[in-house]
């Protein structure tokens, strides 16, 4: 769990605006015209409020044509709950696993990252591979839309073959490309790298 996250997710979730976006799009989804028109709200109104909920993950846009549509992220709220639940319930196993993970994360870095941040070369054991994935994606921003070529230069600054390395960000669901376009995807969605 990271402390920041939560108390962001709370700070944003401390508005009843954000709240009642939230219980109009748990019916499914809506572009900000339509929430604006159910709330009584001007349409900046209702995108600003939709960037704060977006910079939290909890909800996402997909283009559909001309239309912009936002969905509620139900795995991000789920986990904000099982969070919550889990300081009633959490045992000493599962904090063990958790200092466990973080242990091993680092120690992969470690191994496979220069001082400089480069990669010394991309691991071939699939899950120490997912945590070099994982780190390197974490420096691009949830929301925004980058090109390829700003994208190939984002990778340059950490392994010279960028386009295997983007080849993997889309495999292991880090990131999702259209039309030659490429977005950071949900948390929940990118590649497993928990504990086996």
């Amino acid at each position: 769990m990271q402390l920041s996250k939560q108390v962001a997710f709370h700070k944003t979730m401390g508005d009843p605006t954000r709240i009642k976006v939230m219980y109009l799009l748990a019916d499914g989804r809506l572009h900000v015209g339509a929430i604006a028109g159910k709330l009584g709200l001007t349409a900046p109104t209702i995108s600003h409020h939709l960037t704060k909920l977006k910079e939290c993950n909890l909800v996402y846009s997909r283009r559909e044509k001309n239309t912009v549509y936002y969905y509620l992220n139900r795995k991000v709220l789920q986990h904000h709950g099982q969070v919550i639940s889990h300081f009633a319930h959490e045992e000493k196993g599962e904090r063990e696993l958790s200092e466990k993970l973080m242990k091993e994360k680092q120690k992969v870095k470690n191994n496979f990252l220069e001082k400089s941040g480069r990669i010394k070369n991309i691991p071939s054991q699939q899950k120490k591979k997912l945590f070099i994935l994982e780190h390197m994606v974490e420096g691009l921003k949830v929301g925004e839309k980058y090109k390829e070529k700003d994208l190939n230069e984002y990778i340059q600054q950490y392994h010279d073959d960028f386009a295997t390395i983007r080849r993997e960000f889309i495999i292991h669901q880090f990131m999702y490309r259209e039309n030659g376009i490429y977005e950071v995807n949900p948390k929940e969605m990118w590649g497993s790298t928990k504990l086996s």
